[in-house]
């Protein structure tokens, strides 16, 4: 089967290629790819080419095909898989693999076997470490959102505090308490937000911060106060003692700070900010392996502050991701502010950190150049632009269908 895909050879070489897939074998199985989101981790490895730690050395011969964020559905199962795998059904993949004996991930590591792209072989590797998952979700967009939302589920299950009078800890963030996502605006920021509402384990007051006036406007009209929740928008770069401002907001302290943004000025920020047995957790990626900031350690020694980093979700992350979206508890579809085909990736993920807004979703079967949600609800004559209308600028599945049935094939 011939399949089309966006492959890399180095560094910020993308290429979209069509080739033929090989026969799968007993261990493998062939799936069709809809959409896939494009995430900042594909931009940072596209920078680093064979130098990332997850991609092979040999890419220049043997090219690998990006996009780790993608839904589909299963187009022949090898024989060995026929009894937990069904044709025809839609899945979704778990890309951080955790494999034992190796860094290999799909859309980083492997040369048949990422989001963008027409149809690709899963490996053994995904189905042996279960990472293949059943989505009964009703759009292909929202599939390819669970993956960065278990990110954030992750992340949140990765912080930690001490049970009383103990050194024991218990995982999570603190019930009741004050909770700080710093940078938070962009598409994963808004995800914890999100997450932070509706997951199982609620604070008392969510404070996000940035310094741009309009992404913290769009995110207060997207995610408000909720019951016993408050919610506070707060734009740092007007303020000039902005820990004693921020404590005011809250109250006090924060027991939990997860920091969206790459500036080491907020690590130290945050360090200030942790209440006794507060929490931190570096969720921002830096390229910069040197990236270093100024903490207070006599916090730690006599307050029992501590620090944390996570980097993508596992299995059980992404199944808690896929039931909040398929009970539509946490609607993931507010990131989404540009759609793309395939044809259009290479270009859009090289220039990641110059184009505005949050997520960019491809439709890997179509042939479209990125557009702007907010644009395209300027054009009067556009019949997408009437669709994103009637839902307050949100992508919809009656969106989705719009694209899957008017749109040209790649």
């Amino acid at each position: 089967m011939k399949t089309k895909a966006v492959r890399l050879y180095g560094k910020n070489d993308l290429r979209l290629e069509e080739f033929e897939l090989p026969e799968i074998n007993d261990d493998e199985i062939l799936m069709s790819v809809v959409t896939d989101s494009i995430c900042m981790s594909t931009w940072k490895l596209a920078k680093q080419g064979e130098d990332h730690k997850k991609t092979p050395e040999n890419i220049k011969e043997k090219p690998i095909i990006v996009g780790h964020e993608f839904c589909g559905e299963v187009i022949k199962v090898g024989k060995n898989w026929g009894n937990k795998y069904k044709e025809s059904e839609r899945y979704v993949v778990q890309a951080n693999l955790q494999l034992p004996d190796a860094p290999w991930c799909p859309g980083y590591s492997y040369q048949y076997c990422g989001g963008d792209a027409t149809y690709i072989i899963l490996p053994a590797d995904v189905m042996k470490q279960d990472c293949l998952l059943p989505y009964n979700g009703e759009t292909y967009f929202e599939g390819s959102l669970i993956e960065p939302l278990s990110c954030v589920i992750g992340a949140f299950k990765g912080n930690y505090h001490l049970i009383e009078g103990t050194y024991d800890h218990k995982m999570g963030i603190k019930e009741g308490g004050n909770l700080l996502i710093s940078g938070g605006t962009g598409p994963m920021g808004l995800l914890a937000i999100d997450y932070a509402l509706h997951g199982d384990i609620k604070p008392k007051n969510i404070v996000i911060t940035d310094v741009n006036e309009e992404r913290l406007k769009r995110a207060s009209e997207l995610y408000k106060t909720e019951g016993a929740v408050k919610v506070h928008y707060v734009n740092t770069a007007k303020i000039d003692d902005v820990v004693a401002h921020l404590k005011e907001t809250a109250g006090g302290g924060y027991d939990d700070v997860f920091l969206f943004a790459l500036l080491p000025e907020l690590v130290t920020q945050g360090s200030k900010l942790l209440n006794p047995d507060g929490c931190l957790n570096f969720f921002a990626g830096p390229q910069n392996k040197d990236f270093s900031a100024e903490i207070n350690f006599y916090d730690i020694h006599y307050n029992f502050t501590h620090y944390v980093g996570t980097s993508g979700g596992n299995t059980d992350d992404m199944r808690e991701a896929i039931k909040l979206i398929e009970d539509k508890k946490v609607n993931v579809a507010k990131v989404v502010t540009h759609v793309l085909g395939l044809d259009a990736v290479a270009e859009t993920t090289l220039n990641q950190p110059e184009i505005a807004g949050g997520k960019k979703v491809v439709y890997t079967q179509k042939k479209f150049m990125l557009e702007s949600l907010e644009k395209l609800m300027q054009d009067e004559n556009s019949e997408l632009g009437k669709i994103l209308k009637k839902n307050d600028g949100i992508w919809s599945k009656e969106a989705e269908d719009y694209i899957m049935k008017n749109t040209e094939e790649i």
